[in-house]
């Protein structure tokens, strides 16, 4: 590198440095390319599992809704029929039988078999209230569809529907029942029309078997112990959705519905390879273009190295001779090619704008410190004697005005204090203090310190309510915004209008807190400077004259100092708002 001139050093840098950024670029694009695609084929899989999970659970209500029609007609309306009846209704439901292999019931109200619509020798009479489904049925007096149990008389994996029957009066007459045979059943759809190249998988989490697997051949098939297949492992851990790894290495996204009402959990998972390939062939193809684009950029950026060099090197020997003379800022010699002219004016142009801008600001905080601070001081002292009782004792609507003149003299001196601490600010030296501070609170006592200065311009204040909306703020310097925003209003509203405050959430983690008057607006060629120091839409008028032109510039650094920003739109009047952090977010948003 030594002995390359400062072309090719430039040239160099440039390529190496957008060498180093494409390289950073492309590896966080490919690593977000696969989380993305990670999260799709995730949401996949959750949409499947629930689609199946939604369609066995569709089938269980409509076998238990068409049980509680058929209770309803088990009964005269004061008793059940007659076993004879019974038995007449329960062998003319063909329908039924389609639904429950296993034959219906109908149980009295202590849970024992009276009748069935097939003979299955050692089942009428017979009490079933030991079962835990139907002690929750007698409990709760309300359908129910119980987890997988085994039969009794079958041996066999059974799901048991119970639907109560009750008369005219609510009282529990006893109960119509239903089963279904797991190893026969049409339940479970057929997951072939969801599996494709994934794994589907129904898991019973009582028995911890496979419902998905089971045949007259194999009634219980036992789930792999633990530690045996990690993707069994991860779905009974309880996490619905995720990344795991098995010991031969293979990975998979899966995702978990569990059923609740039946015990069963539905699993779906898909190779990670799924997400990784598209991912890869959207980076090569990405890479590729990558490349290209360096061999042009390269071969630009020595082209124009070779044009720029040699004019940057005169203007630094030009910039460098001035800054030796350190009693005199200096400036530029406004001759050679048309860029360094251009260059050396913009400079000495900037050195004007800076001295300019220097006299200004000292001449500024000299009159505040001098004009404003020792006559206010006395001022605010005065009140302070008067509300203190010293000078004698008050009448009641005397005192309350004293207060409130001894408020709004104690918010003028904060905001000089604040208005001489702008330079801090906009250095970011300024200190704050972040607190919970409750907008509708503070909007109040905004409009209440502002009354008195509303009135004098004959415009009224009105606070809407914003309950439970909190901000994370400096107490101090939101008041001060706000006070600027409702000062502004006020000057630039008609007479008899109305300054409206309010606040609205914006996003899941933001409130904007809105100044809202009824005038014209700011014009709009003056939008782009709205926020800059020392600038007035009305330079000449009278309005303009009161003010120095630094209230939203103030406003805007305080509310960058507090994480927030500032910013104005018009509909049917001005509004001016300030957008901060909600009191429980840790992100911003904004529209």
């Amino acid at each position: 590198m030594k002995n390359l001139s400062f072309g090719s050093r430039f040239a160099v840098i440039a390529v190496c440095s957008t060498v180093l950024t494409v390289a950073l670029l492309a590896t966080s694009a490919y690593q977000q390319l696969v989380a993305d695609f990670e999260e799709v084929l995730t949401q996949r899989q959750q949409l499947e599992t629930e689609t199946y999970a939604s369609r066995v659970n569709q089938r269980l209500q409509v076998r238990l809704a068409a049980l509680g029609a058929l209770a309803a007609q088990l009964t005269d309306g004061e008793h059940l029929l007659p076993p004879d009846k019974l038995d007449t209704i329960l062998r003319r439901q063909t329908l039924l039988a389609e639904y429950f292999d296993l034959g219906l019931l109908v149980f009295d109200a202590d849970a024992v078999a009276i009748a069935e619509d097939r003979f299955v020798e050692g089942r009428l009479g017979t009490s079933y209230a030991d079962r835990t489904h139907f002690r929750e049925a007698l409990e709760s007096e309300s359908p129910y569809i119980s987890q997988p149990i085994m039969g009794r008389t079958t041996g066999t994996p059974l799901v048991s529907f119970i639907y109560p029957i009750h008369n005219d009066d609510g009282l529990l007459l006893g109960f119509a029942g239903g089963s279904i045979d797991l190893a026969r059943t049409n339940l479970l759809p057929d997951p072939g029309e969801f599996q494709g190249e994934a794994v589907f998988k129904v898991l019973d989490t009582q028995y911890f078997t496979r419902v998905d697997t089971i045949d007259p051949d194999n009634l219980m098939p036992e789930l792999p112990h633990p530690g045996q297949s990690e993707l069994i492992d991860a779905a009974l851990s309880g996490i619905t959705s995720g990344v795991v790894v098995e010991t031969d290495g293979q990975r998979w996204i899966y995702a978990t519905r569990h059923l609740e009402r039946v015990g069963w959990l539905f699993l779906r998972a898909a190779p990670y390879e799924k997400a990784l390939a598209p991912a890869r062939a959207s980076f090569t193809q990405f890479v590729a273009i990558s490349v290209m684009v360096l061999l042009v950029m390269a071969m630009l950026v020595l082209a124009l190295s070779r044009t720029v060099s040699g004019p940057l090197e005169l203007m630094a020997a030009k910039m460098r001779r001035m800054t030796d003379h350190m009693d005199s800022p200096g400036r530029l010699d406004e001759r050679g090619a048309p860029e360094i002219r251009s260059v050396a004016r913009a400079f000495n142009h900037l050195m004007d704008e800076r001295e300019a801008l220097d006299n200004l600001k000292s001449h500024f905080v000299s009159n505040v410190s001098h004009e404003l601070r020792t006559p206010l001081t006395s001022i605010n002292g005065s009140l302070k004697l008067l509300a203190s009782g010293k000078t004698g004792e008050l009448p009641e609507k005397a005192d309350k005005l004293v207060n409130v003149a001894l408020r709004n003299s104690e918010q003028l001196q904060r905001l000089i204090s604040d208005l001489l601490d702008f330079n801090k600010a906009v250095a970011g030296q300024l200190e704050v203090n972040l607190a919970p501070q409750p907008v509708e609170a503070t909007l109040r006592n905004a409009s209440s310190a502002a009354r008195a200065y509303a009135q004098n311009h004959n415009v009224s204040l009105k606070v809407e309510p914003t309950p439970g909306l909190s901000v994370m703020a400096d107490p101090h310097r939101l008041q001060q915004i706000l006070d600027n925003f409702i000062s502004n209003a006020c000057k630039f509203s008609p007479e008899g209008a109305t300054v409206r405050l309010s606040a609205r959430q914006q996003g899941p983690h933001g409130a904007r807190i809105i100044v809202s008057d009824e005038g014209s607006g700011v014009p709009e060629h003056f939008l782009p400077r709205l926020f800059h120091r020392f600038a007035q839409a009305e330079s000449g008028s009278s309005r303009a004259k009161a003010g120095t032109g630094l209230g939203l510039a103030i406003c805007q650094e305080l509310a960058h100092l507090m994480n927030g920003q500032v910013g104005y739109y018009y509909r049917d009047g001005a509004h001016f708002w300030v957008e901060l952090p909600l009191a429980n977010s840790k992100k911003d948003d904004a529209p």
